[in-house]
């Protein structure tokens, strides 16, 4: 029997709509293996995720165990810290409340000069070990003055002073005096005052060799000014071999002012000057004098210079046209004496 036309169209829709029916089914299982597999790969990170929270957990734990103990070693190493700068502060406090006993005098001959006069002398500080040479009588001139003192390392008197030959004394600040002490002295002596002026001196050793030969020469004052000068320490003690203990030194603020009270009391100013026409020995040297040399790179400053009554000079044979501080004032100082005698 022949198919109708409407029979064939239904059984074509039929068809097609199991067609479409299974393609259906096709997808929706696609989309449910597709949301099983989804769901399966987000277990898989979850999991991940949380062994990862896990482990970043742990590792946070042992960083802030490390960190508390760091942060631990830290406050007890600044309160450690701390604790020595208080006791530092407090040492320092009470050195500086008994300021007194703040300079030092280094070396054999410098600190037993120091004994032989009527100076103060805090405490004597000498090398540990054996001993030889003038160290025993420092020690034995010591013990009779009834002064501390103190064995020691050397690196200790390496720390306090140079060149110490194994002895330092503590001593309080150089004592200077003024300038009409110097010339009191001068007054109870019955002499001429024979005063030194020292103009821009800036080495320690050149200064320390002055004292030491103008001591020697009976000079009975030197003056040094506050600024452009080196002031007496422990290196000017140790190379005038003790001089200053002897010497009257006046350390003022202008030095121009000082000349004027000199003349004023009736000395002569005598300046050391390279371009003067007047050779030193030909100068009168005698009676009340002051001498001033001036530095070795500089000379005298201009006010000093123009303040001077009279300018001498050392002659120079030779290329070199200059003489250290410290020769000139021997030569200068020497022929005054020569020409006092």
């Amino acid at each position: 029997m022949r198919e109708s036309y409407r029979d064939k169209r239904n059984r074509q829709a039929r068809l097609a709509e199991e067609r479409n029916e299974k393609r259906e089914d096709r997808r929706k299982g696609q989309r449910r293996q597709e949301d099983r597999r989804e769901q399966e790969r987000r277990g898989i990170d979850r999991r991940k995720v949380d062994r990862r929270s896990k482990e970043r957990e742990g590792f946070d734990r042992r960083i802030g165990e490390r960190r508390s103990v760091s942060d631990r070693r830290f406050v007890e190493r600044r309160d450690f810290e701390d604790r020595r700068k208080n006791d530092d502060d407090r040492r320092n406090d009470e050195e500086s409340s008994n300021n007194e006993y703040e300079d030092v005098i280094a070396g054999r001959n410098a600190v037993l000069e120091l004994l032989k006069s009527d100076k103060d002398i805090n405490k004597i500080y000498v090398e540990r070990g054996e001993k030889h040479g003038s160290i025993n009588e420092i020690i034995a001139k010591a013990k009779d003055a009834k002064i501390v003192l103190v064995e020691v390392d050397k690196t200790k008197l390496d720390y306090m002073a140079e060149n110490h030959q194994g002895v330092v004394a503590v001593v309080p600040p150089f004592n200077y005096c003024e300038v009409e002490d110097i010339l009191d002295l001068a007054k109870s002596k019955n002499e001429d005052p024979f005063v030194l002026i020292l103009d821009g001196i800036e080495d320690p050793h050149n200064l320390g060799s002055i004292i030491r030969t103008a001591e020697t020469a009976g000079v009975h004052g030197i003056i040094i000014p506050k600024r452009r000068n080196v002031a007496v320490n422990s290196t000017v003690v140790k190379v005038s071999t003790g001089a200053t203990t002897y010497m009257k030194i006046a350390r003022v603020n202008n030095l121009n002012d000082s000349i004027r009270k000199l003349k004023e009391a009736g000395l002569w100013v005598i300046g050391t000057d390279g371009e003067s026409e007047t050779l030193y020995y030909n100068q009168d040297l005698k009676g009340p004098l002051a001498i001033i040399i001036g530095s070795e790179g500089f000379g005298m400053s201009r006010l000093v210079k123009e303040n001077s009554d009279i300018l001498i000079k050392i002659p120079m044979k030779g290329k070199i046209t200059s003489l250290n501080a410290s020769v000139s004032a021997g030569i200068v100082i020497y022929e005054a004496v020569k020409q006092r005698m």
